[in-house]
């Protein structure tokens, strides 16, 4: 796999910002929460303390809140200049700031189908964005502002190379990171690009379960949806025929086990193999001897086995 480009800011802005989702009515319906029970977290007091606390984390995420705008600006001033390589997820209504530790687990879990993806295309048609930072204003008038870097990411060329423009692909990953968090990511990258991300890939490795979970989200349109909606949903109805909105769907759940019973270990995959539809990655349809990017069993078990092996 090839260098990934240097870190670069794409910007999104406030009149761009059409968000279409399903939760019930809340002040940030996108982003994070509080930390889940097994998450660890912390009240930010300083960067040092954060630092700190930062390094003797075990797993890959740390919740980190009461993070002011003025704050995470000093936060990532110092990460970048000190050349760390944490990822941020930060949402300014909440000030909630999700630190992504890129331990060798973590890094595994999304470089490995990610990794697919660089296989099956060229530096002439694909593009990888890696872990720029993409940002929404902090003065939005409803969901406040948010930063996000994702794990792998990518896009065609020449539709999605250069300076804001955003990923077709994102692939998050977590172990330590719940699955619910995974998910809070997934809904960001949709609705902050304005559904300019076409498709999120989620790693979930619980080692508990002796399990590794992948999750394909793409949108899809939907005629008056029933149930609460967000005050930003009511607003894009009002500018959509039919009150249609678009929202996150799972289209695919594998799941992944370990057997340690046979000799070598053995991994089981339920669900069928990944599919990544070529018309939303290349935003075209495909040509001659073109066409979807499959990762079939054997590199979804070959895949789980790098996974464990940095695990154990």
């Amino acid at each position: 796999m090839g260098a990934l480009p240097a870190k670069s800011d794409r910007f999104l802005q406030p009149d761009q910002l059409l968000l279409f989702l399903r939760p019930t009515v809340s002040q940030s319906p996108v982003m994070a929460s509080a930390a889940d029970p097994d998450e660890p977290s912390v009240r930010y007091t300083s960067w040092k303390k954060l630092e700190s606390t930062i390094e003797a984390t075990d797993g890959d995420v740390l919740i980190v809140t009461h993070v002011s705008p003025n704050d995470f600006d000093d936060i990532e001033r110092r990460r970048d200049r000190n050349g760390r390589r944490f990822r941020f997820f930060y949402d300014s209504n909440t000030q909630i700031l999700i630190v992504t530790i890129p331990t060798d687990v973590h890094e595994a879990l999304h470089h490995g189908p990610y990794h697919h993806v660089i296989r099956a295309t060229t530096a002439a048609n694909w593009t990888s964005i890696g872990t720029s930072t993409f940002r929404l204003q902090f003065n939005h008038p409803h969901h406040g502002g948010g930063s996000k870097e994702a794990d792998s990411s990518g896009g065609p060329v020449p539709g999605r190379l250069g300076r804001g423009l955003w990923p077709t692909l994102v692939v998050e990953a977590g172990y330590s990171m719940s699955l619910n968090r995974l998910r809070q990511a997934m809904r960001w990258w949709f609705s902050a690009s304005n559904h300019q991300v076409k498709v999120v890939v989620l790693a979930k490795f619980h080692s508990a379960q002796a399990e590794i979970i992948l999750e394909r989200w793409e949108e899809e349109e939907e005629q008056n949806p029933q149930g609460p909606i967000t005050r930003s949903q009511a607003a894009a109805m009002q500018q959509h025929p039919g009150g249609s909105i678009i929202q996150p769907v799972l289209q695919q759940t594998i799941t992944i086990t370990r057997d340690e019973m046979t000799d070598p270990e053995s991994y089981h995959v339920t669900g069928g193999t990944l599919v990544l539809k070529f018309h939303l990655l290349f935003l075209r349809d495909p040509g001659p001897q073109e066409g979807d990017i499959v990762i079939g069993i054997p590199a979804l078990q070959l895949f789980a086995s790098q996974v464990w092996a940095v695990a154990s």
